[in-house]
């Protein structure tokens, strides 16, 4: 059966709202309401100040959405409305370019700055640059293996390292299973698809299985993964991140020998606040950022074809010129994306020449131009490029 808008409506109405007063509909919280493929997609406006405290009420009305008959899934964002005059927070001050080959003498201070502590290569690997996000759920995973994918269509050699601990999902992302072989000593052998090699946390344990670790084992397994596989001979790894700016992920930050960062964020505000935070935490450590990706950027029809920026569009461009990092790309809120990943079946590597692969394959071709610009003279990431 079809859904309609009213139908949605009239369940949302049922979703108590902030201080448990009214209804979020008759409060006017609810935005413009798209259905595609019996999939309900909306945003929750609320002050920005409350964001965090009212996650429960966007759970809320998703789970409403969803108990209604006939629809398969619902999609809903919660997005910040600012006093009329208020402007968004003051922007981190860019960083000086650093070559891309810097991070083997160490994270030099700045004069008159204390001098950071040195981060030692890992041997075989040329250049490391992690894909992070100030939240989770802004799809920074995806981005992660689509982009490896996308950096491998260049012509180079390229691993993945899972940094999530506690939410690994590059087994899943690149439909991989088994456990890691152990080599002589300490050293595993990574696993591998698509070309990819990829090491996680993900092989060690059942998916199911929570883990309850505290910040000093999470640094411990993190280095293991890191310095203790056997890596081969690669020009990139790419690092997905744990999502957030804590503790464990500032101290990756400082540890890793990072040639820079890729941050992916949504259109609205309040995942841009986030994002903000993931950029400070980089430029602090003097990591690059090598620029932002705005994920679920726009919405295309599957039925009339048209566009729809159900979460705003638009917003972490913005965000990349008023802060002076590049924009890197804006990937599409598309169900085969979601589909195609959740299969294992990522859309670079089984649909390359497809709308939503050409996508990642213009952000990877960014990337690896902003990497080379870096480095002064590309010596770090090689061979030639080719790219069509």
């Amino acid at each position: 059966m079809s859904v309609s808008k009213e139908d949605v409506l009239a369940k949302l109405k049922s979703v108590k709202g902030p201080d448990l007063e009214g209804n979020i509909v008759d409060l006017g919280l609810v935005s413009e309401i798209f259905i595609a493929d019996a999939k309900v997609y909306f945003s929750l406006t609320v002050p920005a100040a409350r964001a965090q405290e009212l996650e429960p009420l966007r759970e809320a009305a998703e789970r409403a959405a969803k108990t209604i008959a006939g629809v398969k899934g619902a999609m809903v964002a919660l997005t910040a409305s600012r006093e009329p005059g208020a402007a968004p927070a003051t922007p981190p001050r860019p960083q000086p370019p650093r070559a891309a080959h810097a991070h083997s003498q160490g994270a030099q201070g700045q004069p008159g700055q204390p001098q950071g502590r040195a981060k030692a290569d890992v041997p075989g690997i040329s250049t490391i640059i992690a894909v992070a996000s100030g939240k989770g759920g802004v799809g920074k995973s995806t981005t992660a293996v689509n982009l490896a994918l996308g950096l491998q269509a260049t012509g180079l050699k390229v691993g993945v390292l899972d940094a999530d601990i506690y939410g690994p999902s590059m087994p899943r992302l690149l439909g991989i299973s088994g456990r890691p072989e152990q080599l002589e000593g300490r050293m595993l052998k990574p696993m591998e698809n698509y070309g990819l090699k990829v090491m996680s946390m993900g092989f060690m344990v059942e998916e199911d299985t929570p883990m309850i670790w505290r910040g000093p084992m999470v640094m411990s397994a993190l280095n293991q993964m890191l310095r203790e596989v056997a890596w081969g001979e690669l020009d990139v790894l790419v690092v997905d991140m744990p999502p957030g700016t804590g503790d464990a992920q500032l101290t990756m930050a400082q540890n890793v020998p990072l040639a820079g960062a890729v941050i992916v964020s949504t259109p609205q505000d309040l995942a841009l606040i986030d994002a903000r935070k993931g950029i400070n935490m980089f430029n602090k450590v003097n990591v690059p950022v090598l620029g932002i990706v705005e994920n679920m950027s726009y919405f295309i029809c599957p039925d009339c074809g048209g566009r729809h920026d159900i979460f705003g569009h638009g917003g972490a461009r913005d965000e990349a010129t008023r802060i002076g990092v590049p924009f890197l790309g804006e990937v599409p809120l598309a169900m085969p994306i979601r589909e195609t990943s959740d299969a294992g079946r990522p859309v670079v590597a089984t649909a390359a020449d497809g709308p939503h692969a050409k996508v990642y394959l213009e952000i990877a071709a960014r990337v690896r131009a902003r990497l080379e610009e870096l480095s002064g003279d590309g010596a770090r990431v090689m061979p030639e490029i080719v790219f069509e």
